[in-house]
């Protein structure tokens, strides 16, 4: 069943033994939000976080780029051909990633030009080309944001609404250690270590899910292992 911001609230409060209208609760939800949302959006790749962005356009005889400061982390990065096109009517010369050493060694300044093939990552959101770029390119980049997160204004999320019993559990584990204080939980561990025993099974199922849709399952197909088929699929 999925959840949204209400009823999420109102399951908290019946497996944490609170009184949902408490002021002292009310104020705690938005950490153990966060802490749940960002714990799950780390640990697992979830295709739902893949977002695309066309609105850098490089700069001509430049060597350095920047991303959108959005991006978690990039999985591709496209120039489109030629210069000015746009997704739909371009042409992507998918960009190998490489070291700046790599980079500094074969386009060592900004002089060598052309459509860049190589790029690195110089920090978080800057990127180094290889060559600079000889015109005006867009660049595609792809990768992980993000997502809003849960609130009273924001009441549904891909959590909320797929995976919806992970959430809960990654959100108890965080109102057990509140409720005790933390230091509690290392002498008296039963409740946190319990919701963190249940929340790694849930991990586990929802990381075999994720590995499907990315094609990441048995043999790179988006099919489960299959324990009566030998050989696996190929």
């Amino acid at each position: 069943m999925s959840l949204n911001y209400a009823s999420y609230v109102a399951s908290l409060a019946n497996l944490g033994s609170q009184q949902q209208t408490s002021a002292e609760f009310q104020a705690v939800i938005p950490n153990i939000i966060d802490d749940a949302e960002q714990r799950i959006y780390r640990e697992l790749d979830l295709l739902a976080t893949n977002e695309v962005d066309t609105s850098v356009v490089l700069v001509t005889g430049t060597r350095t780029a920047s991303i959108p400061s959005a991006f978690v982390v990039t999985n591709n990065i496209n120039v489109l051909t030629p210069a000015g096109s746009t997704a739909a009517t371009g042409t992507r010369v998918p960009l190998t990633p490489a070291s700046i050493d790599v980079l500094n060694m074969l386009w060592p300044g900004n002089s060598s030009t052309g459509v860049p093939q190589m790029y690195a990552m110089q920090d978080q959101w800057d990127i180094i080309l290889g060559p600079s770029p000889d015109a005006t390119y867009t660049l595609e980049v792809i990768g992980t944001q993000r997502p809003a997160p849960l609130s009273a204004s924001n009441a549904n999320t891909f959590l909320t609404d797929n995976l919806p019993d992970l959430f809960l559990a990654a959100s108890m584990i965080f109102l057990s250690g509140y409720m005790r204080n933390w230091g509690a939980q290392a002498s008296d561990p039963q409740q946190g270590m319990s919701w963190e025993q249940h929340y790694q099974l849930l991990k586990a199922s929802a990381d075999t899910e994720e590995a499907r849709k990315h094609y990441r399952a048995a043999s790179w197909t988006p099919y489960p292992v299959a324990p009566a088929a030998q050989p696996q699929r190929g």
